[in-house]
């Protein structure tokens, strides 16, 4: 008779248990389709309005996008950089020194103009007013020079014209 009570101990502690465990798994089932029932109406409110099926579609529509976006960055970035070399290219400095070539005369009728741009390329513009006769010349610019020697009105206009920046 103790061999079947132990037997009927034994048989009852494994069916408690296993009675244990699948409450246990029932119970774990219940907090998973709970959650599972969040998370499917937070995938619900988040697919609702994009017109696309699934969260693979959204996915793949979003790295199209965020590619055209990033094509489109590094145009307007290329385009930004021509824009600033081609501006500096600009003749937009433009100094003016007007005196009296000759002290026998009455006004600063003559003049030298330099226009240049940042690089400091251009041109000398010079006219030289005498009581018959106004001549005019150029002088070209690369970087603040000139093959040709400058006046000293000339380097003024210049000076004036790198003060503009």
């Amino acid at each position: 008779m103790s061999e079947v009570s132990t037997s009927i101990s034994v048989e009852a502690w494994v069916v408690a248990a296993a009675g244990a465990f699948m409450l246990l798994l029932f119970v774990w089932l219940m907090v998973l389709s709970i959650r599972f029932g969040k998370m499917r109406r937070r995938y619900k409110k988040m697919m609702a309005d994009t017109g696309i099926d699934n969260l693979e579609q959204l996915i793949e529509q979003l790295q199209h996008n965020d590619q055209l976006q990033q094509n489109k960055l590094q145009l307007q970035v290329e385009q930004l950089q021509l824009m600033k070399e081609s501006l500096a290219q600009v003749k937009g400095r433009v100094g003016i020194h007007r005196y009296n070539a000759f002290s026998d005369q009455g006004s600063d009728l003559s003049f030298s103009l330099a226009i240049m741009n940042d690089k400091q390329d251009g041109v000398i513009i010079s006219g030289i007013h005498g009581r018959d006769e106004t001549y005019v010349y150029a002088k070209p610019l690369k970087q603040g020079e000139s093959a040709y020697p400058l006046s000293p009105e000339e380097r003024k206009a210049v000076g004036l014209a790198l003060q503009q920046g």
